[in-house]
């Protein structure tokens, strides 16, 4: 395994975009909410999206602590959903990334938790976006001795996601990002490229504007 070996001391903002299953990511993600048939689910997926792109950023962690504790309740409700683990974990560890610093490894180690008991409940909910989100863990956080950080699990994962769902915003996103991430930037130009052209997700507007936004900076980024 190719577990960091220089670790960071703080994890980066940029993680809260973890989404997709909201997101859905989120980590995560790329599922619709009248896919699912849960309401609990929908309005996790909305009020993520509200706190992730409309306010502002030294607000975000509050809010997201408080949906944190929201999706555990309805988790406790449904322990079985494996679409409700799902947004638990993506809204812990958009959390992590809000908040930052050591302290913020307890959220992803959760969230991770949530993301794996997904998997082993339904690997095909919201469209794959447990695999989704917790590839997109396993490159960003920081690896041994700090964190479980780990790219060939990461890479492991995200293609596994997009064997699930090839044209999908989410992961095609996250795909882009980890491999600018290993410096394959011309393979990240064309995952992003691809993500551009994904359907719209309907009910998910708020959330699709808000990731081809942070797509677009990531180009952006490519073409320097």
């Amino acid at each position: 395994m190719n577990a960091r070996r220089l670790p960071r001391l703080t994890l980066p903002r940029r993680l809260i975009t973890l989404l997709l299953a909201g997101l859905g990511g989120l980590f995560a993600l790329s599922a619709q909410a009248a896919d699912v048939g849960d309401p609990a689910v929908a309005r996790l997926q909305a009020r993520w999206a509200e706190i992730r792109y409309e306010l502002p950023e030294d607000r975000q962690a509050k809010a997201l602590a408080e949906l944190g504790d929201e999706a555990e309740r309805l988790l406790a409700e449904r322990p079985e959903s494996a679409e409700r683990l799902i947004w638990a974990g993506i809204v812990r560890s958009s959390q992590a990334g809000a908040e930052g610093g050591l302290g913020a490894l307890g959220l992803v180690k959760q969230a991770r938790g949530y993301l794996e008991d997904a998997l082993e409940q339904d690997p095909m909910a919201l469209d794959g976006s447990a695999y989704t989100s917790l590839g997109a863990l396993y490159y960003q956080v920081p690896g041994w001795p700090i964190g479980f950080g780990d790219d060939d699990k990461a890479e492991w994962h995200l293609k596994r996601a997009l064997a699930i769902d090839p044209d999908g915003l989410d992961s095609l996103y996250f795909w882009g990002d980890y491999l600018h991430q290993q410096g394959r930037d011309a393979e990240a130009r064309r995952a992003l490229e691809k993500a551009l052209q994904a359907p719209p997700r309907p009910g998910r507007e708020l959330a699709d504007a808000g990731r081809r936004e942070e797509i677009h900076r990531l180009l952006s980024q490519l073409e320097k």
